[in-house]
């Protein structure tokens, strides 16, 4: 279930952003700090940070700007903890589709990737993202290949639980 974020998620969230293996995959790998976060989280508006609740805990947070343009983290500790981490993966970008589509009317998502992080474009390409190009991004000052996917509302996939 996505639901708007509330003041109460604020520590949760930059919680899930500075776990290192979220870290590692974003485009900011630095630990972020309280006033950096605050500023993201205020800056952005709650209107488009949506809290993913998995099994009825918050389980992670997807943003999804006015462009289609969309992003999300997982709480990657508390999720494998559990042992529900790929469920909840799966059901997050279920979720965040049925959103950006159903409930924003949008016709397209885009996003980036990090071209080595295979199984976020095996993922992607599971629920019918298609690649539209592939560019060079400096990350902490080293240029990366990031891949840029895109579904469109027409393209969409219903995929099985």
């Amino acid at each position: 279930m996505l639901r708007p974020a509330a003041d109460a998620d604020r520590d949760p969230v930059l919680a899930w952003r500075n776990h290192p293996e979220v870290r590692q995959a974003s485009f900011t790998t630095h630990e972020i700090g309280a006033a950096d976060h605050a500023a993201w989280w205020a800056g952005g508006g709650r209107d488009r940070i949506l809290i993913f609740e998995y099994a009825g805990r918050p389980a992670g947070v997807v943003t999804i700007e006015a462009d289609g343009t969309w992003g999300y983290y997982l709480d990657v500790a508390g999720l494998t903890e559990r042992r529900e981490f790929l469920p909840a993966w799966l059901e997050l970008e279920r979720e965040a589709i049925g959103y950006a589509f159903d409930v924003l009317g949008l016709e397209r998502l885009t996003g980036e990737t990090l071209a080595w992080n295979t199984p976020v474009l095996a993922l992607h390409r599971r629920f019918g993202f298609r690649e539209t190009d592939r560019h060079q991004r400096p990350v902490d000052g080293v240029p990366q290949e990031v891949v840029r996917t895109e579904l469109r509302a027409a393209d969409r996939l219903t995929v099985r639980r």
